[in-house]
């Protein structure tokens, strides 16, 4: 939500028609569609209609619901190279980029229609021990009509985490894409009606932030929201206002930690990609590296090799496209100037790097923690490498900040690693990698939470035997009083 509030760099030039959104490719500032800005009425009608075609799609079960889903993952890999096109050109990101996140969405569709039934279906639950002549199962229904709202950086595989999860288990789904790329969230749901246009299961809602704000309020069963902490908060203030329950994948991106066994050059390829991919504006991956002072100086020399090799650009041989937002330029420069100012030592780059609307590799070195370059949110293709003393120091420094992110270890002695994330205050810690793709809310790819998130439990208890102790009656007679009693001390030896 806060995102889509600022405007595109090339928006600019789209003044005009109030009830028409304008989607431009901020490489060119070339219109690239015009959308609807869609409001309360047509909320209403989308979340209505949805209602109706949620019943049937429950009622297909978990086999047929599977053989859509995957019809639909077959529709979306015919189509990849039209999606990769219309990233690109809303995004500004480069083809490879965008062909890998539509490869992760494909593979995130395929997962959970294959495991939702593992992970939701009915199973049997052993009762307590006195109540043997119970048996019990725990099942998970469909919660019903769920609001999604996507972030632009990753305009497919962010909202897919959600939304193939919620389809998977059995719910329907209005999408609000983010305003920078309602082409690529049309797309998605056009593909899907192409295959059922009798049963909008997957219904796509364009428009602004108010478009946004309107399905918070549109009492769906529940939100799923993915982007910046800013908008997180305006996200759940809405909901609050009627009591819609609200699911968080929340970005930013984090720390690396390279130690003194770590294939150095492999380390400094990867965060220098985690830092700079799409200039910067993915919402997870690198913001700074702690390297063992042993290996600070060869470490910091390898980075700075790879970063003076990227190249900004609008052309296809592009390391990585323009920044889309007015608003992040300004961030960037405050927090270059803040770094240096501070005593930060520019190893790549300086303020002069900032060249609208591109940004050239900036490196920072010995950036004290208490700057802006640090503390606030990375928006740019900005990478700062500091050393540490000892790993201790460098748990301290990853755990500081109140803001839990993503860790990425480099080492070769990976099974010190499971010990060593024990200390770390993060939900995900990739080993060897970094964190661009890998969502670290409750939709993380693969995961069996992002089922679960948008299920609810029933459980069903059935007596079909007597009792060892019959207590659920009013018929209390004091020898079965004794008898629980006893068999209770025996169980647990008081």
């Amino acid at each position: 939500m806060a995102e889509p509030a600022q405007q595109p760099r090339a928006a600019r030039t789209g003044a005009g028609r109030p009830k028409v959104l304008t989607s431009y490719d901020p490489r060119t500032g070339e219109v690239v569609g015009d959308y609807a800005i869609m409001g309360a009425g047509e909320l209403t009608r989308a979340v209505r209609a949805a209602r109706t075609t949620e019943q049937w799609w429950a009622a297909l079960g978990f086999a047929g619901r599977k053989r859509w889903l995957l019809d639909w993952k077959r529709a979306i890999a015919r189509g990849t190279r039209e999606l990769v096109e219309l990233i690109s050109s809303e995004t500004g990101k480069p083809r490879m980029d965008a062909a890998v996140e539509v490869t992760l969405a494909v593979e995130h569709l395929d997962w959970v229609a294959r495991h939702a039934e593992k992970t939701l279906g009915r199973s049997t639950r052993s009762t307590a021990w006195f109540r043997h002549g119970r048996d019990g199962s725990i099942g998970r229904l469909p919660l019903g009509v769920i609001g999604v709202l996507g972030p632009w950086q990753n305009p497919v595989l962010a909202p897919m985490n959600s939304i193939a999860s919620a389809m998977a288990a059995g719910n329907a789904v209005v999408f609000k894409p983010s305003e920078l790329t309602p082409g690529v969230g049309a797309w998605l749901a056009d593909t899907w009606n192409r295959l059922s246009p009798n049963q909008p299961v997957l219904q796509v809602v364009t428009g602004d932030s108010s478009t946004a704000a309107a399905l918070c309020r549109a009492r769906v069963d529940k939100i799923a929201y993915a982007g910046s902490a800013a908008g997180a908060r305006e996200v759940t203030a809405l909901c609050a206002q009627t009591a819609t329950p609200l699911v968080i994948e929340q970005g930013g991106r984090g720390a690396m930690i390279v130690q003194v066994d770590a294939r150095l050059d492999t380390a400094a390829a990867a965060a220098v990609y985690g830092a700079m991919a799409n200039a910067g504006q993915h919402p997870s991956g690198v913001q700074c590296v702690y390297v063992a002072d042993s290996v600070y100086e060869p470490f910091l020399e390898m980075v700075a090799y790879h970063a003076r090799k990227l190249r900004p650009a609008a052309d296809k041989r592009a390391s990585y496209g323009p920044m889309v937002l007015d608003a992040h330029l300004d961030v960037v420069r405050r927090q270059v100037r803040d770094a240096l100012t501070r005593g930060g030592r520019a190893v790549v780059g300086s303020l002069e790097s900032i060249r609208e609307p591109y940004i050239e590799p900036v490196v920072l070195t010995e950036v004290p923690e208490i700057s802006l370059a640090i503390t606030g949110e990375a928006v740019g293709p900005v990478l700062i490498v500091n050393r540490v003393a000892s790993m201790d120091e460098a748990v301290e420094r990853v755990n500081a900040p109140e803001r839990v992110l993503p860790v990425a270890v480099f080492t070769r002695d990976i099974r010190s690693v499971p010990e060593f994330a024990d200390r770390l205050r993060t939900e995900l810690v990739t080993v060897n990698a970094t964190p661009v793709y890998g969502i670290h809310g409750p939709g993380r790819i693969r995961d069996p939470q992002s089922l679960l998130e948008f299920a609810r439990a029933q459980a069903i208890i059935d007596k079909r035997h007597r009792e060892p102790v019959g207590l659920s009656t009013f018929d209390n007679h004091p020898q079965r009083l004794r008898l629980a009693r006893a068999l209770f001390r025996l169980r647990h030896k008081v």
